[in-house]
């Protein structure tokens, strides 16, 4: 089985900007699956040393309801965005991400994974 990577546009928003330009800016986040590694986790690499692991299925649900897991926050934003929320020692950082790129992510990690797509 071979790995998924898939990179998307994001805005970021977190409790430690230095300013409202950095709030706001959009910036390229990983999406990558692994199936040899953990076939139910998904990776999400924000810029700098930030990767977040989690549920495959939490991904899956918060695209068509809010849910929560750990430190870990997802829920849709309207029609075609879908917001996830991480929590550290750091600090909260809000990601805003197209849903279709999600969706198409997912996709993917299904058929590699040999799966059917449950959303």
């Amino acid at each position: 089985m071979h790995a998924v990577e898939q990179y998307a546009r994001a805005h970021i928003v977190t409790d430690t900007a230095d300013s409202l330009d950095d709030e706001r800016r959009t910036v390229p986040v990983a999406l990558r699956y692994d199936p040899e590694d953990d076939p139910r986790q998904v990776h999400i690499t924000l810029p700098g040393p930030h990767e977040w692991t989690f549920e495959r299925e939490l991904l899956e649900q918060g695209l068509r309801g809010p849910v929560t897991s750990g430190d870990v926050r997802v829920w849709p934003c309207g029609r075609v965005q879908a917001v996830m929320e991480f929590h550290s020692a750091k600090g909260v950082a809000l990601v805003q991400v197209d849903s279709k790129a999600l969706l198409r992510f997912l996709r993917r990690t299904y058929t590699v994974a040999g799966t059917p797509v449950a959303h």
